[in-house]
């Protein structure tokens, strides 16, 4: 029968095509909503379903390897507010992730990843293999060569979290992929705006200092100021400046927060909630000892302590590798570490740290700048700390302590 003879117009039919997929879908996001109650059997009820759970138009991803790095993977892909991707697969030797509820083929399967790629077709291949050695590099080239994403897991690690898996770096990544010093261009650049920043800060936030000074001296005895030594640029020593936030001390102690609670003033703890007390570090900028942006300075007391740690020296009998890195760029009054993670107590909390300072070094750049920027300003205005700034689309989620992610060279 012919559009002609039936009286219906080739547009009339598209139109209503149209509006019963329209209705359709309506049907089932209504149905979604009210938890299933409308439809419950039948073909509706079954292409619902695979709507929702196969998420047919998410980016389907096949894992390589059963090692730490991968569980974390998979973890980190799973905890995704809004997910962009869907695992289809676990490919290894081993039956270390076996208990996970994805695809697993155990048995030495690493020569058939041909095989596996045509049954489970990935959009992108994920190596987080222990040892490159052990690459099948001829599949690997032959997905690359039918239009499939091939990825490198400890890359993909550092977008999901924004932190460098410091395990997995080797003296190859760091002379190679640790892309610093950056070009003068954008160093001048970054220098100018901090310069800049500095002066327009002392002169506008004046009042504010007044009013900050009278407060810290009507509420406590102490000087007005705490200057300690610091550490720069290559390890360059300079006195930083900070309101006093704490009453002197009787005797030396730790640098630690969590040692020192007990001295923080009233008024400190309000400047502290507000981080007011670092706004004198603008005459630091100015002075060229600090950018607006980068790895906070630490004590040289506290540098010390963890360089002896990173000797691994029998003393400590623990290892926080490239620890020395972060005096690669100039410290900064905000940093990626303190918008993501906040205050250090211990050796621990220092090395989790230390994993985002040196995604910052490898990664800085003027919009990561201004990034970090707005994110500060957020938790100063309301006084908490954002642990959820996302790296990808929908990776926003809370902080986890990192694992062990050793990866041979």
């Amino acid at each position: 029968m012919t559009f002609a003879s039936s009286g219906v117009s080739p547009g009339s039919s598209l139109h209503l095509g149209l509006i019963l997929l329209a209705g359709f879908s309506l049907l089932l996001l209504a149905n979604r909503i009210a938890g299933g109650r409308f439809i419950r059997r039948g073909p509706l009820d079954a292409v619902s379903h695979v709507l929702n759970h196969r998420r047919p138009f998410l980016e389907r991803v096949l894992i390589l390897g059963t090692s730490p790095l991968a569980s974390k993977l998979i973890e980190e892909i799973g905890a995704q507010a809004h997910p962009r991707f869907t695992i289809v697969g676990v490919v290894g030797d081993e039956a270390g992730l076996c208990e996970l509820p994805f695809l697993y083929f155990p048995g030495g399967p690493l020569e058939q990843l041909g095989k596996i790629v045509d049954l489970v077709r990935p959009h992108r291949i994920i190596v987080a293999l222990e040892g490159r050695g052990r690459w099948p590099v001829a599949q690997l080239l032959e997905a690359r060569t039918r239009g499939i994403v091939v990825e490198d897991g400890v890359e993909v690690y550092e977008r999901l979290t924004g932190k460098l898996a410091i395990e997995s770096l080797t003296s190859t990544n760091v002379i190679f992929s640790l892309d610093c010093p950056k070009s003068w261009i954008s160093l001048a650049l970054a220098r100018a705006v901090s310069f800049l920043a500095a002066l327009v800060g002392l002169i506008g936030l004046a009042p504010l200092f007044s009013l900050i000074a009278l407060a810290i001296k009507l509420d406590s005895r102490g000087p007005l100021f705490f200057v300690q030594e610091r550490l720069g640029l290559r390890g360059k020593r300079f006195k930083l400046i900070k309101f006093r936030t704490m009453h002197p001390a009787s005797c030396r102690t730790s640098e630690w927060v969590q040692d020192n609670g007990h001295r923080i003033t009233r008024v400190g703890k309000w400047l502290r909630k507000f981080h007011l007390d670092e706004l004198p570090q603008f005459v630091n900028i100015a002075r060229g000892d600090m950018n607006l942006v980068g790895p906070r300075p630490h004590p040289v007391s506290n540098y010390e302590l963890l360089a002896l740690v990173a000797r691994n020296t029998p003393e400590s009998g623990e290892d926080i590798p490239y620890y020395s890195l972060r005096l690669m760029v100039r410290p900064g009054l905000t940093g990626w570490a303190q918008i993501r993670y906040g205050y250090a107590n211990n050796v621990d909390e220092e090395t989790e740290k230390l994993r985002y300072d040196l995604y910052y070094v490898k990664h800085m750049s003027l919009w990561f700048d201004l990034r970090i920027l707005f994110n500060t300003v957020k938790i100063v205005v309301l006084g908490r700390r954002s642990t959820t700034a996302a790296i990808w689309p929908g990776a926003a989620r809370a902080e986890r302590p990192s694992p062990n992610l050793n990866r041979a060279a």
